[in-house]
């Protein structure tokens, strides 16, 4: 049975049961929880809820859905998918749990010449809810025995969307595929032979917010009973077209057969070109649909998710042997596959079409650019006999040349390489901070580098800023706004490429040195930056002050003399704490990063837990006796096999050729290879303040110090809050610590009483409020606004307090605070009144309305809050007439 015949009766199946017939909606709404459309229901939650009144009582469609979680999982299995149909029946309060499983018990037994399509009952499992045994009984009842009725927990058997909103206990249906795919035993045993077919949800709460699909509170009932029903029109394809995945399905094969014809590659003999067949199947119908709705390729959100898309169809093919451009054809075959069910993607497959393939075009000139560079970094990393990319190399190749870092990853693993995602992550993240920091912060990454490729060509620039502060040099080229210019006058913003320049570029860790550009007619240039293009040439991003600067001058460019200085304080201060940390923490304390600056200085370290303030004064004064010691810094440049003998450490981030440069402070205190500036002797960089370590992710932590001067400003600003603290204390300074410690303690004591004075006079009320209550029918009722100042916790426990004091009377409690514009509220019933089948939760559904209020509980005690004040008195009242009417 073809697909669009399964969709057919689907929808004709339900629309003969009384169901209105609603078209898929798109793949993007306006909910800011979702990226995309990713079940049937999403349509219908302001149905389910009750925000919105539904046009109608029952509905059927068959919606598109895209889930972006199982990227990688595509190709590798058979199961995931990034695009899928869900087919679904909605009820909203016409029908539960018994018409849902008639319904698609019917549809799935029922013989293919009466419209059904003709399932073996016999081959057919259920689960439901641990405690649902109404739909339990219900199964026997339509013929489902005993031993295929398997009862599973939250995880499995309770629905959801991942976020607040509606959920319920639901059942499953579950095919049998036959004991050549798996063990007996049902789902439970395994999911690859028993496939769900079709998820009935029995969907009466509301969730909040949690975690995890078992993980979350439970708020409340819905306003009715609903049914949200999907059944995977995939997976039930390639059941009813006898084959063994959906990717050979007759809406996913002939993409696959295409992609064999253009590529000269047969499917089903190499399993890793199997992969890639299969992420072109599916990424194809994914990205046509994406585009079909609206999405174009970016860099962010939803267009990074299809720029994503396209390039791994184009990546795929290309190691399947494709040398011509393919986007074009699989979009053709897509279309016309999808076209009688989605009809637009025929009229508008036009501009669908030109999407992709211009999509196509770029990311080709990216591979040819990057795919370079990417190969010589392979071979760089494999001479020097290392196993993984740096961050920076990754870094590069996403920013500069447009690489996903998934992509770096598939080429990396393809090369028998890792790659430091670590440090690309941290790298991202800096620049991502520097971004929101420095309006001018570094854009060479996202702009057209034609303009620098000459110079990329001709060579390296030749950095003389280890040995001297100025050099003469020649101007080679002037570029203002992304074009190369001839002239830059006084007043404009340039930047500017020197054969030979002392300025230290961004890299390593280290920030690039500031200084000034000089000729003698007059000319003054401020360097506020100097970045490197394609890891070799100097771009010095400059301001005329002064004069006119032409392409060819022969100009003077010096280093800012303090800022260097600063800087190799800085930078020689991080080698020493990396050392200091290897010392106190042991060789697992692994870098993950660095920033240097003048005076400043972080280091990012792979650790598990926060260090305690004893490590952290062990590392500081490390590091300050390896200053003490006076260390002599050399610097040599020797061979990697023979940098590494001596036992030298790869800093963070840092590319080695076949020499490299060797930072050695105190012989075996610190040895490693970097390219960075330093000072010439440890005594110069001064005192080392450790200010601190956090956490900047999961197994990283950062340790930030200042150096130098820095560090010195730094102490006499703490050392004169501390003497203005002794002095509010009339205390000596040593004797600070005690007595503020005392003060805490006096504070906490004052704190606890002054809780117990609050608390007592809270209680207090409870009698009044006892005094106050009304009879109503059988029922003794206290509903009111809570005392002024009263919060969430304290009210709950007056609640509590006062429901007691009726002991075995039939009464309902319900307390209505107001604390910064919030209603807090707990409902509290007896025994005795819910007997008489008064239920706290269902109170909360009298009067939440009014305060625009949410909540939910048992039946003796239910609690939420709300957040319209004004309508505390009209919700009161609603109250009151709703326990008048349950108490008769």
């Amino acid at each position: 049975m073809q697909t669009h015949e399964i969709r057919r009766r689907f929808l004709e199946h339900f629309v003969k049961a009384g169901h209105t017939e609603v078209p898929s909606a798109s793949l993007i709404l306006a909910d800011p929880n979702l990226l995309f459309v990713n079940a049937g229901m999403v349509q219908f939650v302001p149905y389910f809820l009750g925000q919105q009144t539904p046009p109608f009582d029952t509905a059927t469609s068959v919606q598109k859905c895209v889930r972006t979680g199982d990227i990688e999982n595509v190709g590798v299995t058979t199961r995931h998918n990034t695009f899928f149909q869900m087919a679904g029946n909605f009820s909203f309060g016409a029908y539960f749990k018994r018409g849902a499983m008639e319904l698609a018990w019917s549809l799935l037994t029922n013989a293919v010449e009466d419209g059904g399509y003709g399932f073996d009952p016999e081959k057919l499992w259920v689960t439901v809810y641990l405690d649902d045994d109404e739909a339990e009984q219900i199964w026997r009842e339509l013929g489902v025995p005993d031993e295929r009725i398997q009862r599973r927990g939250m995880a499995d058997n309770y629905w959801s969307m991942g976020i607040p909103g509606p959920c319920g206990p639901c059942s499953e249906i579950y095919f049998d595929r036959g004991p050549e795919y798996g063990v007996e035993g049902g789902p439970e045993a395994d999911e690859d032979r028993y496939l769900e077919i079709w998820n009935l949800v029995f969907m009466q709460n509301e969730r909040g917010a949690g975690r995890g699909k078992d993980d979350f509170e439970i708020l409340g009932p819905l306003p009715k009973k609903n049914i949200d029903t999907g059944m995977g029109v995939e997976r039930v394809a390639f059941l009813l077209q006898g084959v063994d995945n959906v990717y050979e399905t007759d809406l996913l094969r002939p993409i696959i057969d295409k992609a064999q014809e253009l590529t000269g590659r047969s499917y089903g003999v190499e399993p890793a070109d199997d992969v890639r067949f299969r992420v072109i199947a599916d990424h194809a119908r994914t990205a046509a649909m994406l585009i079909g709705d609206g999405v174009n390729p970016g860099n962010d959100g939803r267009g990074y998710v299809l720029r994503r898309l396209l390039r791994r169809i184009v990546r795929s093919a290309r190691l399947l042997g494709a040398d011509k451009p393919v986007m074009g054809e699989f979009i053709k075959v897509v279309s016309e596959l999808m076209a009688p069910s989605y009809p637009e993607l025929a009229t508008d497959f036009q501009r669908i079409e030109t999407v992709a393939v211009g999509e196509e075009a770029a990311f080709l000139k990216t591979l040819s650019t990057g795919t370079k560079l990417f190969d010589e970094t392979v071979d760089e990393v494999k001479a020097q006999g290392a196993k993984k990319i740096s961050g920076t190399d990754a870094f590069t190749l996403h920013d500069t040349y447009g690489f996903p870092i998934d992509l770096t990853l598939e080429m990396a693993a393809e090369a028998g390489l890792q790659v430091d995602e670590e440090g690309f992550r941290s790298l991202m993240a800096e620049q991502r901070k520097r971004a929101k920091e420095d309006a001018l912060s570094r854009k060479h990454a996202h702009a057209d580098l034609t303009v620098y490729k000459e110079f990329v060509d001709r060579g390296a620039t030749e950095f003389t800023g280890f040995d001297e502060l100025a050099t003469e040099a020649t101007v080679l080229a002037l570029i203002k706004d992304g074009v190369r210019v001839p002239v830059a006058e006084a007043g404009q913003d340039v930047e500017i490429i020197l054969d030979r320049s002392p300025l230290y570029a961004e890299s390593g860790g280290q920030i690039a040195d500031r200084g000034s550009i000089v000729s003698s007619h007059g000319l003054k240039v401020a360097v506020n930056d100097v970045q490197k293009i394609a890891k070799k040439v100097w771009v010095h991003k400059s301001t005329v002050a002064a004069g006119q600067l032409t392409e060819g001058d022969t100009v003077l460019a010096q280093v800012d003399p303090a800022w260097r200085k600063g800087a190799t304080q800085g930078h020689s201060g991080t080698h020493m704490v990396h050392a200091a940390l290897r010392q106190v923490l042991g060789p697992n304390a692994v870098q993950a990063g660095s920033l240097n600056k003048p005076g400043y200085l972080r280091f990012d370290f792979n650790w598990q837990g926060a260090l305690s303030d004893q490590q952290k004064a062990d590392i500081e004064a490390v590091s300050n006796d390896a200053v003490a010691d006076d260390f002599t810094v050399n610097t040599f440049v020797t061979d990697l096999p023979s940098a590494k003998k001596m036992g030298a450490m790869a800093l963070f981030g840092e590319n080695y050729g076949d020499e490299v440069r060797v930072v050695e402070i105190g012989g075996p205190f610190s040895m490693e290879l970097c390219g960075g500036t330093h000072v010439q002797s440890s005594a110069q960089i001064g005192p080392i303040t450790v200010l601190g370590e956090s956490s900047v992710g999961s197994g990283i932590r950062r340790v930030e110090a200042f150096v130098g001067l820095d560090s010195y400003r730094y102490l006499a600003k703490e050392r004169a809050l501390l003497a203005g603290i002794a002095s509010s204390l009339k205390v000596p300074s040593e004797e600070v610590p005690g007595r503020v410690e005392q003060l805490v303690e006096r504070l906490k004591v004052a704190e606890k009483e002054l809780e117990r004075t609050k608390m007592a006079a809270v209680l207090s009320s409870a009698g009044t409020f006892v005094e106050q209550a009304q009879r109503v029918g059988k029922v003794l009722l206290v509903a009111a606004a809570a005392p002024a100042g009263v919060g969430a916790g304290d009210l709950r426990t007056l609640v509590q307090d006062i429901k007691g004091r009726f002991g075995s009377e039939p009464a309902v409690v319900v307390l209505l605070g107001n604390a910064d514009g919030k209603v807090p509220f707990v409902a509290a019933v007896t025994k005795a009144a819910q007997d008489l089948g008064i239920k706290a939760g269902d109170l909360v559904s009298a009067f939440g309305p009014a305060i625009s209020g949410r909540g939910g509980g048992k039946p003796e005690m239910a609690q939420g809050a709300g957040s319209d004040p004004a309508g505390i008195e009209a919700g009161l009242a609603a109250l009151r007439a709703r326990v008048a009417e349950l108490a008769g």
